[in-house]
């Protein structure tokens, strides 16, 4: 049988049906992690992500073999059926928990796994699976989103009587990072025996929601826990480092879309301003991952198909006008097409994760293989 004919999905899907393993099955899935003349650019990228190679090859595969059975009962809360599901399943979600929990064994304390990425890439479903999947390799996982450290609506009220500009939450300056810093250090040393310095045995995850106020949002009661083997901090700039003005001014003299009058421009260089206040924050970080779609205007195009969607549920929503002028407001402040490039030429940023135009994902590396293959 010539090998390179059989997929690694429909191998998943026999298996899924309730079929046992067989070896040639792991000797089929072996082949595709690792042969040439079969995978793509993109799937020699993905091999080098994940550190896979002829030595480890046999040894991951089994382990993501493992996982998907452990898994089996749980997943029927997500489309198992789908061939893109499973497709994204073995390339991404196991082989990355897998690295996590590696990346974790060789702290003693709390891992924190940054992601950043724009409106509609995917950050909740990914924390979502990998909290999951990371569960069955016997560690315990939280999600905290940039969102969840929002200022309160009273601090956000009298933020916005000194700077009308911001008319929403969002931006760089609308965030409490006392309390970002706080919780991630508080999970942070949980592992090492200093928790008992801090006033309370038990961490305060800040919760925010978003409908109180009519939409403004506030913060809501915190989820209480004791400890987290590794935290999955998402949001839409974390990591995201200032830019040099020079190179902002550069690129604003470009008049890029959104951003049109002298206003916008003063608006953009006082949010790169902002991102200063930042760093202590992202300095918390251990990891970095960005969800990178290579237009950044299918964020637009995602979130007015999410809203379609929530108002065909019968829940109430915003027009295409209202959610075209949120998602540029984001723009103005910290423009993808400059902040998220200036993060790929960076040291920073461990792995990158494609997002195409059907919301699917594209290539998986690292960030200096991205920079090679442009």
């Amino acid at each position: 049988m010539d090998r390179s004919t059989v997929t690694p999905v429909e191998i998943l899907h026999r298996w899924q049906a309730g079929h046992r393993p067989l070896a040639l099955d792991f000797d089929q899935l072996a082949f595709w992690e690792l042969a040439d003349d079969v995978r793509s650019s993109s799937r020699a990228s993905l091999t080098r992500a994940f550190n896979i190679n002829p030595d480890n090859a046999a040894d991951v595969v089994r382990r993501k073999t493992d996982l998907f059975f452990a898994l089996l009962d749980e997943l029927h809360t997500f489309p198992v059926k789908s061939t893109v599901f499973l497709e994204t399943l073995w390339n991404l979600w196991l082989p990355l928990a897998i690295q996590l929990s590696t990346e974790k064994q060789s702290l003693n304390r709390t891992l924190i796994q940054g992601i950043l990425g724009g409106q509609g890439t995917g950050k909740t479903t990914l924390c979502q699976v990998l909290k999951l999947i990371l569960g069955k390799l016997g560690y315990s996982t939280v999600s905290l989103s940039l969102d969840d450290l929002y200022k309160t609506y009273a601090d956000r009220q009298n933020l916005q009587k000194q700077d009308p500009r911001l008319i929403w939450r969002g931006p760089p300056g609308t965030h409490d990072l006392d309390l970002g810093i706080s919780v991630l250090d508080k999970l942070r040393a949980c592992h090492t025996g200093e928790l008992a310095a801090f006033d309370s045995p038990k961490i305060e995850i800040p919760r925010f929601e978003k409908s109180a106020w009519g939409g403004a949002g506030d913060r809501s009661l915190p989820e209480i826990i004791g400890a987290a083997d590794i935290v999955l901090f998402e949001g839409w700039f974390v990591g995201v480092n200032p830019v040099a003005d020079a190179r902002l001014n550069e690129f604003l003299a470009g008049a890029p879309f959104p951003i049109f009058t002298e206003g916008d421009c003063q608006f953009a260089r006082d949010m790169n301003a902002k991102l200063h206040d930042y760093l202590p924050l992202w300095k918390r970080l251990d990891r970095l991952m960005v969800l990178y779609p290579r237009d950044y205007r299918l964020s637009q195009v995602w979130r007015n198909q999410a809203e379609r969607e929530m108002m065909a549920a019968g829940k109430s929503g915003m027009s295409e006008a209202q959610i075209n002028r949120f998602v540029e407001y984001f723009w103005k402040a910290l423009h993808p097409e400059l902040f998220m490039q200036s993060m790929l030429e960076g040291d920073r940023v461990d792995l990158v994760i494609e997002i195409l135009s059907d919301r699917t994902v594209g290539k998986i590396c690292r960030a200096i293989d991205l920079k090679l293959s442009d």
